[in-house]
């Protein structure tokens, strides 16, 4: 239990270790299912290759789409590192075969209304809004919670999350400690702070017209299955939710595409 004194300064508590990005940092959300085959088989390629797993997803929209949702150390990644990990994973998803038919493999940033997924994510959320969901109801009786982050005390899974509330009703504590043990799913809300913070930081990069893959190429491409050369592909404006590289595990060449994740 805090004292007064804590309550009236709250300061953020991280372990050391989390100053700086480490790309063994476990995660405190993981997949169940075929995800969670899948997760196993891609984070240590993007290890391997200097980048952090965020999610994976196997989403039935228009067929099946395997979302992989990755970034570097500081968070940022682009066009190019999403084709170098499509390049990296696509024998790996070859080999094991994790999914039955036809899908879409997606490679795509966290955006910068990101999901929070490890201890350092919500350390570097200070001070932004987000909507926290646990996997039990809390004493006040709810596991939903909407708030601005305010500091994280403790390390890995006994860390505690402190949340000033913003659906909170008057007869609610507006301030709340969450044990992110509990975490079901988080995310950071688009707000115009967040978006001002991200632009100054050089996370919102201007859309491209650039096709990556020269047009006639008709050579064989690692992947699920073959790849031989695809119509030109229009390009998108690129969204809060950043870059994503996909191809269908037959029939397309892997092409960069700018965007938002489908199922955000």
């Amino acid at each position: 239990m805090q004292n007064s004194s804590d309550q009236n300064h709250p300061q953020p508590i991280v372990e050391d270790e989390l100053d700086e990005p480490r790309l063994d940092e476990p995660r405190l959300v993981v997949e169940t299912g075929v995800a969670a085959r899948v997760a196993h088989l891609a984070e240590p390629v993007l290890a391997q290759l200097g980048f952090r797993l965020v999610r994976a997803r196997l989403l039935q929209q228009n067929g099946q789409t395997l979302q992989i949702m990755a970034e570097r150390l500081d968070g940022g990644i682009d066009v190019d590192d999403c084709e170098a990990i499509s390049q990296a994973l696509s024998p790996e998803l070859d080999v094991a075969d994790p999914i039955a038919g036809e899908y879409r493999l997606e490679i795509s940033s966290p955006g910068i209304d990101r999901p929070l997924v490890r201890v350092s994510d919500f350390a570097r959320a200070i001070g932004h809004e987000a909507r926290i969901e646990l996997a039990h109801p809390v004493e006040s009786g709810r596991k939903r919670f909407r708030g601005l982050i305010r500091g994280v005390d403790g390390a890995g899974r006994a860390a505690m999350l402190r949340l000033e509330r913003t659906d909170a009703r008057s007869d609610e504590e507006k301030e709340v400690s969450l044990p992110l043990s509990d975490l079901d799913e988080a995310k950071l809300l688009l707000t115009d702070t967040l978006i001002r913070e991200s632009l100054r930081a050089g996370k919102l990069q201007p859309a491209t017209s650039e096709d990556n893959a020269p047009e006639g190429d008709d050579r064989p491409r690692r992947g699920p299955g073959r790849f031989r050369g695809p119509a030109k592909a229009k390009t998108r404006p690129l969204a809060p939710a950043g870059v994503q590289t996909q191809f269908k595990k037959t029939g397309a060449t892997p092409k960069p595409r700018i965007g938002r994740p489908e199922g955000d």
